[in-house]
């Protein structure tokens, strides 16, 4: 149990066990809000409560709730050192080995229903035997959530498949000891003829097996999708450094990251992390911190600036003195953003279980109506009962439980071909409603790499001698805009000379000599250091190339200033593309970056992105707050992303895109990951996604139509055995199919 208090009460989290669906979330959260001095949100995917209440309301008053909904409430257990040994998923395992047993003996038992020939003397006892593990065994979670949603007058998909499967067995069991089922040598009559019979010679374990199975291999499938829910929190915390470089006096020691307190001074050497928020007491650097703030170009540090934990140190060598650790670091904070975020986003009713929700009652009215006409009438028990019954066969969701599985199978397949990866049925439904696309700048919208992007020169200088003589001497630098520079060089030249006398001027630039030339690269300041200005013509140059948000080096050899080279985080060439293609699946898309506006508005007009949708220079923890403002307004937002600092705004999103070239805690956080990282993608999966949510859709209508359809058939007594198994397998052939349908999605040219 996690319980802080605030200016307005108490906040719980509690850990909720037995949900078995979306609805079971609900109820439990209706529950909860029922109490005086309670709102709770109730989150499936994590499968945890956050409740605030006022002081007087007790937790274990909470708990008792919850238990009395049918559900189990305990604490949070307290954080275990992890293991590498053990198993990724232990708590699947369960699942695993019911759906495992399901499928080996189900399998055999429709085999026989289904082939005559295989129907050898005693062929209905072997099905009995092989049906009887996977009806109560492996369907075991059906019955007992359907158990629990009755004691408190609810029915789910749950309640649907247990009363069918149980009527179906039931029957077949009846059947075969006081029917003439078991009668050596029986066959299923070929006849698809509708005629009325006392059915005591009719076998529905088929039903019963494959129900079973095919269900609980969508509910496999699902729950290995569920407990990624906080995987995004786990890759947020493992970007941190892990131990550390501690100053003890004048001797350097390492240890662990959590044995550092406040005040403690910590040395951070080129390319290393730093390990902890604080504030630099010796040394200057320049520190890559696009992964938390989003700004593409490195920031320069000195003496009394401040640093963040988990940003890298891509220049010289920093001392640290620690401000903040555990919880209050940067990093922290943003984890607490995710968590927040993920808990507070509604979880997806389930089509099926809201259909389900009206559906189970109306056939279990509907059984007890046939069975209390028919021996009103002057039936025998026998007609009356086989009546009944077939009403709750024909209602068994044979073709119900294919319809979310096997689209989605297909479609996330066709979708991971394309470089699409959709995590699970709930994240389609956001899809068909989004009418907003967030695309963050740096490294979705832009490569995130920083880039030489042109050159210009004094008269009289060559291109090609800027980039020999710069790029030589860069290229001795770590520093992210040197390497832009030394790479955009190599790229044009193929080799550069070897410079000497290499100096590094801290916050200005670097000098050294180059093939016999004096050469400086840098801010404008170094050159004014050794007495030099800009030509008229530079001046301009740089002023523009700055007034766009870009990075200019001055570059000087033999007293004389030659050139400006323009530095900038270089757009996509596919983002224009992109953009046009989320505008015709009408979306409008926002730029969001923490980069300046003038930054954020060139990208834009490269881009085609209105003005008025450009938010530039926002905080990490603003960007959620960002889609909040957006969702407050009426819309639904999706948002596109690739950084740390991206991962809280995603989990918040109505649709989280997580670019695959991105980082862990991106991806986990998204709902889908494109994993080419090209902006086109975007619009391609929204497209499948909704295409796929389309082809569920009509399934689960389709499923539903040939239930109804034939139950006026089962009421009236005119249902055999082979013409319901018929309709059965038609209409899950009809499912399987116009899902296969989604192997032909093409991604737009």
């Amino acid at each position: 149990m996690t319980t802080t208090t605030s200016g307005t009460g108490v906040e719980t989290e509690l850990v909720i066990g037995g949900m078995t669906c979306a609805s079971c979330a609900a109820r439990v959260e209706k529950k909860l809000n029922r109490m005086d001095g309670v709102t709770a949100t109730v989150n499936y995917a994590t499968e945890k409560a956050r409740v605030s209440h006022r002081g007087d309301v007790l937790v274990r008053d909470l708990i008792a709730t919850v238990e009395k909904t049918g559900y189990t409430a305990e604490e949070p257990a307290p954080p275990e050192p992890e293991s590498d040994e053990r198993p990724p998923d232990d708590e699947l395992r369960p699942l695993r080995e019911r759906l495992v047993t399901a499928v080996v003996l189900a399998v055999p038992v429709i085999a026989m229903a289904m082939v005559p020939a295989l129907q050898f003397e005693y062929w209905q006892w072997l099905s009995l035997t092989l049906a009887a593990p996977v009806v109560t065994y492996a369907g075991w979670p059906f019955h007992r959530a359907a158990f629990t949603n009755a004691r408190h007058g609810a029915a789910t998909m749950d309640t649907l498949i247990s009363v069918g499967t149980a009527a179906a067995f039931g029957w077949s069991l009846w059947a075969l000891f006081l029917g003439s089922a078991g009668t050596p040598g029986m066959t299923h009559p070929f006849e698809l003829t509708i005629a009325r019979g006392d059915g005591a010679g009719n076998l529905y374990l088929e039903a019963a097996a494959g129900v079973t199975a095919f269900i609980l291999a969508g509910r496999y499938f699902e729950a290995r999708s569920k407990r990624k829910a906080g995987a995004a929190l786990r890759a947020l915390l493992e970007l941190g450094a892990k131990d550390v470089t501690v100053l003890d006096g004048e001797r350097e020691r390492r240890v662990p990251v959590g044995d550092l307190e406040v005040g403690t001074r910590f040395v951070v050497r080129p390319g290393e992390k730093i390990a902890t928020d604080g504030t630099v007491v010796e040394g200057s650097s320049a520190v890559d911190a696009s992964m938390l703030t989003g700004e593409s170009i490195p920031v320069e540090v000195g003496v009394g600036d401040p640093v963040a934990g988990a940003t890298v140190n891509a220049g010289g060598r920093l001392v640290v003195e620690v401000t903040r650790v555990g919880a209050d670091t940067q990093l922290a904070r943003m984890a607490k953003l995710v968590e927040d975020a993920q808990n507070g986003k509604a979880a997806a009713q389930r089509l099926a279980d809201r259909i389900s929700g009206v559906f189970v009652p109306v056939v279990i009215a509907l059984a007890l109506g046939t069975l209390g006409f028919w021996l009103g009438n002057g039936a025998d028990a026998a007609e009356a009962f086989t009546a009944a019954v077939a009403v709750l066969i024909i209602a068994c969701p044979c073709a119900l439980g294919l319809a979310t599985p096997t689209a989605l199978l297909v479609g996330t397949g066709r979708g991971a071909q394309l470089g699409i990866l959709i995590k699970g049925p709930e994240v389609l439904e956001s899809t068909r409603k989004v009418d907003t696309v967030v695309l963050d700048k740096t490294g979705t919208v832009t490569t995130g790499r920083m880039t030489l992007l042109a050159v210009h020169t004094a008269e009289g200088t060559e291109e090609a001698e800027v980039l020999r003589l710069a790029g030589a001497l860069e290229h001795a630098s770590e520093h992210p805009v040197a390497r832009a520079v030394a790479r955009g060089a190599l790229e044009k030249l193929g080799s550069l000379p070897a410079p000497g006398d290499f100096a590094n001027v801290p916050g200005l630039g670097v000098q050294g000599v180059v093939d016999g030339h004096a050469v400086l690269a840098g801010r404008e300041r170094l050159l004014a250091d050794w007495a030099m200005e800009l030509p008229a013509e530079l001046g301009l140059a740089k002023e523009e190339a700055e007034a766009a948000g870009r990075t200019a080096v001055v570059v000087a050899w033999d007293g004389q200033a030659r050139a400006v080279l323009e530095i900038a985080d270089a757009v996509k060439e596919t983002s224009a593309e992109a953009i046009t293609r989320l505008r015709a699946l009408g979306l409008t898309p926002i730029l969001l970056t923490g980069d300046n506006r003038a930054v954020a508005e060139s990208v834009a007009r490269e881009v085609g992105v209105a003005p008025g949708d450009v938010i530039a220079e926002v905080l990490p923890e603003d960007k959620v707050d960002v889609v909040k403002r957006l969702q407050r307004e009426g819309r639904s937002v999706a948002m596109v992303g690739d950084g740390v600092n991206d991962a809280a705004a995603l989990a918040q999103a109505d649709l989280g895109l997580a670019m695959g070239t991105g980082t862990d805690a991106a991806i986990e956080a998204g709902d889908l990951t494109l994993v080419r990282g090209d902006l086109r993608t975007a619009a391609d999966a929204v497209r499948l996604a909704r295409r796929t949510l389309g082809t569920i859709r009509s399934n689960l209508f389709w499923a539903f139509a040939y239930n109804v359809a034939a139950l006026p058939l089962a009421a009236a007594g005119l249902l055999n055995p082979m013409l319901a198994g018929a309709a059965m397998a038609f209409s899950s052939v009809f499912v399987v199919g116009n899902s296969l349908r989604l192997r032909s999605f093409r991604a737009a040219d």
